[in-house]
């Protein structure tokens, strides 16, 4: 039985490789069910607390689904395109982003702030660019 993945919400491929590049498409941390990671309720009333961190995480292990399906995976990107809605969310996100890369070796990174992603429960949306020779 094959895992379920999340498609794409248009008409977009989720990742495309041209020649040595790979190139993916915006990711959230949206799962195959269309729930979100990240998304606490807080009360009987139905707060949510929409927690970066988690977030994060959860986007990352998504781009390295989507990465696997091409045969490369986290230590092939060389570049991040990081959509925050609200940078007092930096620091979480900073802190996730840390597990995954190291200062030295990781790809480089540009964070920008947004009005808003495709979902009100959606804080942080990361697209990528990998590199890997083919053999």
């Amino acid at each position: 039985m094959s895992e379920k993945t999340v498609t794409p919400r248009g008409a977009y491929p989720h990742v495309k490789q041209v020649g040595d590049f790979i190139f993916v498409s915006g990711t959230s941390s949206r799962r195959p069910d269309n729930s979100i990671a990240g998304v606490d309720v807080i009360d009987e009333m139905g707060t949510k607390k929409l927690n970066a961190y988690t977030q994060t995480q959860e986007v990352l292990k998504n781009i390295d689904k989507t990465l696997a399906k091409v045969g490369a995976s986290l230590k092939d990107i060389v570049d991040v395109t990081s959509f925050l809605v609200n940078m007092n969310d930096f620091a979480d996100y900073n802190r996730a982003y840390a597990e995954f890369f190291d200062i030295v070796t990781g790809p480089t990174r540009t964070t920008v702030a947004v009005h808003q992603l495709p979902h009100p429960d959606l804080v942080i949306e990361i697209k990528v660019m990998a590199y890997k020779k083919s053999e």
